[in-house]
């Protein structure tokens, strides 16, 4: 009996050894895996899913090795959802530690100061690594999706321009969400320390205000200047006659030049044929174009006119800014 006990236990501690050693070259002998393979997790994936997908793909040896010691480093917390990239020789201990120490990759997406919003969901939509869910949405429907609060409205300008560091693999919605936190962010921020006396009634109006100072100027020194002539404009029931709202109101039908005819033709957002704001803002505007808004140079201008160099002239009166059309625009000299 005692023979049989003893084989017993031999052969038992004959198979623990192989299992081991299987198991600890399933776990560290390195494997050749082509270059910038992908990893795709997913919300929810633990090391039994993710080992079963590395199995899959022929990138491990064994997948046994990959989830029980996955689940013993991490207690099998769900694994951060994202891409992970993976080349050259590599084991199934270097996944695990890259996996749950490093986290997914990363990626910077911009999104440009006085762009549209079609334009900011067209630079979105070929972004080959965010997962895109809003390609089918309407602005409208996306807005909805944003802001489940928000009834009706307009998502133009309401995304804050900037560089955004996502996880690869995160959705657009998640950016679009991020995007538009921030400018609520950032605009609450504006209008609570914004001078006093400006002719807005609403935050949304200073917004409008402000892309429509980022369409009209790229020049920093100009944003305040730019920002007064519209501003004094209101105070005195003036029209803001600005050719950016009219080139927006004109949709697909801009084609690089604005005419008479383009400046005549009464659109919602005309502010030649209409006075006050137009309905929305016309793009996404810049901090800087924010703080102008709510911080206008104290100055009594009510016309401005490009130099030619990115800058502007800016004049009190009619006389002034038509002698300053002739010089800049008509290149008459006085």
């Amino acid at each position: 009996m005692k023979r049989q006990v003893k084989i017993f236990l031999m052969i038992l501690l004959f198979f623990i050894i192989i299992f081991l050693s299987l198991f600890a070259w399933g776990l560290f002998m390195p494997k050749q895996i082509p270059n910038n393979y992908v990893l795709k997790i997913r919300q929810g994936h633990g090391w039994s899913v993710v080992s079963r997908q590395l199995a899959n793909d022929r990138v491990i040896y064994w997948r046994i090795p990959l989830t029980l010691a996955g689940r013993c480093i991490t207690k099998d917390t769900p694994l951060k959802p994202g891409h992970y990239r993976f080349s050259g020789k590599v084991s199934a201990w270097d996944m695990i530690q890259h996996l749950y120490h490093d986290g997914p990759e990363k990626i910077s997406v911009r999104l440009g100061e006085g762009w549209t919003i079609d334009k900011i969901r067209e630079h979105i939509n070929q972004n080959e690594f965010l997962e895109h869910k809003t390609k089918h949405l309407t602005n409208h429907e996306l807005l909805a999706e944003i802001d489940i609060d928000k009834v009706g409205g307009s998502l133009e300008g309401r995304l804050f321009p900037d560089t955004y560091i996502m996880d690869e693999g995160t959705d657009d919605l998640t950016l679009y969400r991020t995007a538009y936190s921030m400018m609520n962010k950032n605009l609450n921020s504006v209008w609570n320390k914004r001078d006093v006396g400006l002719p807005y009634e609403n935050p949304y109006e200073m917004l409008i205000m402000a892309s429509i100072i980022e369409k009209e100027t790229n020049a920093a020194e100009d944003r305040p200047l730019v920002a007064a002539v519209f501003v004094n404009r209101l105070k005195i029931g003036m029209r803001l006659q600005t050719d950016p709202t009219v080139i927006y109101g004109m949709g697909k039908a801009y084609n690089g030049n604005i005419t008479k005819a383009d400046l005549q033709r009464d659109t919602p957002y005309n502010t030649y044929t209409r006075k006050g704001f137009p309905p929305t803002p016309i793009a996404s505007p810049s901090m800087a174009s924010l703080q102008a808004a709510a911080h206008p140079a104290d100055v009594d201008y009510l016309y401005f006119v490009g130099k030619g160099n990115g800058r502007s002239h800016f004049s009190s009166n009619l006389t002034d800014h038509n002698a300053a059309v002739r010089r800049y625009i008509l290149k008459i000299e006085p």
